[in-house]
């Protein structure tokens, strides 16, 4: 009854503290991303780079800024990689191998942060610091940068450009990810996450035993892996690691922080294009599909049926923290994996068919209650232009949306976005049970062993991270699988964005009219959660077949 209540209470909090950040934070993210004034440090950065802080940019030009940006940092973050044992600070580690190396700079550039290694036995502080800590911040500020570039392709009329790429890399950077994360890692630090730059120490432990610690910089990268929804663990054991998140308190800052950025930015699209109630309505599809989840999912881990035993002490405590229980550890799951964030604080292998299917049905979803910085946001606008196009071929109208009009070129774009992501994880997953090697990388076979290799596919073609870490990923044929998937389905989306914000950008505003949808309405809102269900389900249901609802009736038994 008392973990009951404490569960109760800490989604309270956790829902009051997001309340209270909507409004300042949308209305300061509309600001940043429509101010004509440039601050010194970014027109010092803009001389640097060659930019001209007052030209905007075509979608076309705006799509190969983002790419070249991103190739840049994929061969810098290599580099980096493969001549670790060369830096400073490299705590004798050596050079990562070259797959894994690959796989490392395709995750931490594309907002993924999967990890097929362990981070306190592979990376030393300068890798982590000045390599993957500043990947966080980059990827985390591109999504919100096509975010924005599509959110003006609803707002600006008659052109065909979309903003500057580098203008609002550099913004969301300075103005936003680099003070708050500076704030939350003085807040961490307190709260006992560790902070130095000390090397391996040799412990023995209270049963007698050795045992090799590391430190270094954790707090630091703490903060930008949960306020970017990156989610790369400085150790092996992410967010469960008493150095990264070592109380209560931590475990809910942490939550915290990995969904305010998300969950604000339906105001900031609210506020962008003129009518907050668009906002509202946006949001209030992510608030519900994240609170469906966090139900079913906790229900699930605390009464659900499981194939193995672990009921003891009225739920699913294996692979949980006894620190944070199950309430706080299904919060956590279900809130990293509704996100681009692969933080975890507990063993998603371990849960529940019910509980560990949710996860992976999250990630389906598109990543999109709220999903990650920026691309939740694209996502979810995504799928609204689809919600108005079924509503408008019921009426027999030609569709519009927010003063623009869905043709056949605007939907191509939205259809090409959705179908991406599955036709990734399908092959990619189908690929993997093909082969036997890849077969054997499985600890466990049937469903679940099946379902493990659906997460890990499912996990970076939606660039999240997290795993079911039964599966033996640290192969050459799985690092570069992995690593491609997270690639195209990071930046094929992307192409489809910001071709779909050129075309509206183009277009002249419609007036409203009495055979207008309404699109802040509760109508709407559930028009648009029946469309993300059931796209979704349509298309993922026959894997979650073979996967955990396989593995769920297998428990009934």
């Amino acid at each position: 009854m008392n973990e009951t209540l404490a569960g109760w209470l800490q989604v309270l909090v956790l829902v009051a503290a997001l309340s209270l950040s909507f409004r300042p934070l949308g209305d300061y993210l509309a600001r940043v991303l429509t101010s004509t004034r440039h601050l010194r440090a970014e027109r010092l950065i803009y001389r640097a780079g060659g930019v001209d802080g007052d030209a905007d940019q075509k979608w076309s030009v705006y799509l190969r800024s983002v790419l070249a940006f991103s190739l840049v940092s994929v061969l810098f973050l290599y580099a980096f990689l493969r001549l670790q044992h060369h830096l400073l600070l490299s705590l004798g580690m050596p050079a990562v191998s070259p797959d894994l190396s690959f796989n490392t700079a395709a995750s931490f550039v594309t907002n993924t942060n999967w990890q097929s290694y362990s981070g306190e036995s592979t990376m030393g502080h300068l890798v982590q610091m000045a390599g993957l800590a500043v990947q966080n911040f980059v990827s985390a500020a591109t999504g919100i940068a096509v975010a924005a570039a599509l959110v003006r392709g609803f707002t600006w009329k008659k052109t065909d450009q979309v903003g500057n790429f580098w203008v609002d890399l550099t913004r969301i950077v300075v103005r936003l990810l680099l003070p708050a994360s500076l704030v939350f890692a003085v807040v961490l630090v307190a709260a006992g996450v560790i902070q130095n730059f000390h090397g391996v120490h040799d412990i023995t432990t209270l049963a007698g035993g050795q045992q090799r610690i590391t430190g270094g910089p954790v707090a630091s990268q703490e903060a930008i892996k949960e306020i970017g929804t990156n989610g790369g663990g400085f150790y092996n054991a992410n967010s469960a690691h008493p150095f990264e998140n070592p109380n209560a308190f931590t475990n809910l800052v942490e939550i915290y922080l990995l969904l305010v950025i998300s969950f604000a930015l339906p105001r900031t699209f609210g506020t962008m294009v003129g009518d907050r109630r668009q906002g509202y309505a946006i949001v209030a599809v992510m608030a519900l599909i994240w609170a469906a989840s966090v139900a079913i999912a906790t229900a699930n881990e605390l009464h659900g049926v499981s194939s193995t035993a672990g009921h003891a002490a009225g739920g699913m405590l294996e692979g949980k923290e006894t620190r944070f229980g199950i309430w706080a550890s299904v919060l956590f799951a279900v809130s990293t994996t509704l996100t681009s964030c692969g933080a975890v604080n507990s063993f998603h292998d371990s849960y529940t068919p019910g509980g560990g299917g949710m996860t992976i049905f999250n990630m389906m979803l598109g990543e999109i209650a709220p999903g990650g910085t920026g691309s939740g946001l694209y996502g979810m606008l995504i799928l609204a232009v689809v919600a108005v196009f079924v509503a408008g071929l019921m009426v027999g109208r030609t569709p519009e949306y927010l003063g623009k009009k869905l043709r056949g070129q605007e939907m191509k774009y939205a259809s090409l976005y959705i179908l991406t992501t599955p036709a990734l994880v399908l092959a990619g997953a189908g690929v993997a049970m093909a082969f036997p090697g890849e077969r054997a990388a499985m600890l466990n076979s049937g469903p679940h062993g099946f379902s493990e290799v659906l997460y890990a596919f499912t996990s970076a073609a939606n660039n999240n991270g997290s795993a079911f870490a039964g599966l033996s990923v640290n192969t050459v044929w799985y690092n570069t699988a992995l690593g491609l998937v997270m690639l195209i389905g990071r930046f094929l989306p992307m192409v489809f964005v910001l071709a779909l914000a050129g075309s509206l950008a183009r277009q002249q505003h419609v007036p409203v009219t009495a055979g207008t949808l309404p699109t802040h309405r509760p109508q709407f809102v559930g028009l648009l959660t029946g469309v993300v269900l059931i796209v979704v389900g349509l298309t993922y249901f026959p894997a979650l077949a073979l996967g955990p609802m396989a593995e769920g009736l297998e428990g009934l038994r």
